[in-house]
């Protein structure tokens, strides 16, 4: 039995990741139906209504919650299918939605009144005065903090608002305009706001030419890498743009985040929980980040201190890591 300290919040983009996450230790696992009322809808991910009850029964069996993101955006006209999820999230009594929509939030709020509501980073609510709204017209208990704070600034804002907050642990570091993006979109016609899918795996190529492997958006090249080197999946946040004639990374460099190592920092500014990202990894992935976060969050609420050994750096985005915005060293 883990020891309380930080609320692990895991991913669970299939029903076997759900299995996964529970096994390795994780207090909360989200996951998404499977359609484009959820931002991690890409083929072979996330679940139908059955499975959902299947894999909600299962983690209330071990002990662990299901948190359902319902955190897209409608387009005018369309919104029974983000209203069918509110419905079958439900249904399944998974324990909180995640919604980002103010129409969405509101049939949420009207619908099922006793359904816990959490607020997705895609809302980008990052001050007092946005977070507030939320809870005086939603009655939002928790809100995701987009990757744009540092500590001292989310302890702050904990502080003022007497809210729950949940902040990301260990995945991307995002291109910081969560809920924002339309990037994709004008390459392939489809984004994560408001589909789901950022650079749809339809539009993505590989080519080889001159002795390296260009990666392609649709008819964009958005990188080159060398003979060697790895070919990153082509996301435009991440790709090299030709700037006075040298290819840089403009948006986001191939660098994971991970904050296993101010856990107790996060902890000391009233951070409620740890989100893990990766809907759309492997099992093995979501076995070994929960499993290491599990023993390091075990350790520190048993006052033992940090772990010795948590190199996760295989597992980060271009085998490199960061602190991101929780400390602020560009300033």
């Amino acid at each position: 039995m883990s020891v309380s300290y930080l609320e692990l919040v895991c991913p669970a983009g299939t029903p076997a990741a759900l299995r996964a996450a529970v096994e390795a230790g994780a207090d909360t696992v989200y996951c998404g139906f499977r359609n484009g009322t959820n931002a991690r809808n890409y083929p072979g991910l996330n679940f139908d209504q059955d499975e959902l009850i299947e894999g909600v029964a299962y983690a209330h069996d071990h002990g662990c919650k299901v948190l359902v993101a319902i955190n897209t955006f409608p387009r005018a006209g369309n919104e029974a299918p983000w209203h069918e999820a509110v419905d079958n999230a439900a249904e399944a009594k998974a324990d909180a939605v995640i919604l980002a929509d103010l129409g969405v939030l509101d049939y949420a709020t009207k619908r099922h009144p006793s359904l816990r509501r959490h607020l997705s980073v895609q809302a980008s609510a990052s001050n007092a005065l946005s977070i507030k709204f939320f809870q005086e017209h939603f009655d939002v208990k928790r809100v995701v903090l987009p990757r744009v704070l540092s500590v001292e600034e989310i302890a702050a804002l904990v502080k003022e608002t007497k809210i729950e907050t949940e902040v990301f642990a260990f995945g991307s570091v995002g291109p910081m305009s969560e809920g924002r993006c339309f990037l994709s979109s004008y390459i392939t016609g489809m984004s994560p706001t408001t589909e789901g899918m950022c650079s749809p795996a339809q539009f993505v190529s590989y080519k080889e030419e001159g002795g390296c492997t260009k990666s392609c958006l649709g008819c964009v090249t958005l990188n080159t890498f060398k003979k060697g080197e790895p070919a990153a999946y082509p996301t435009p946040c991440k790709g090299r743009y030709l700037v006075n004639g040298k290819a840089l990374y403009l948006f986001e460099e191939p660098v994971g985040l991970n904050a296993i190592d101010i856990l107790a920092d996060l902890k000391a500014a009233g951070v409620t929980a740890l989100k893990i990202e990766g809907r759309q990894r492997s099992r093995a992935y979501v076995a070994e980040v929960v499993g290491t976060f599990r023993k390091a969050l075990d350790k520190l609420a048993k006052g033992e201190g940090a772990l010795k050994e948590n190199d996760l750096k295989d597992m980060a985005e271009g085998g490199r890591e960061t602190f991101g915005a929780y400390r602020k060293g560009w300033r």
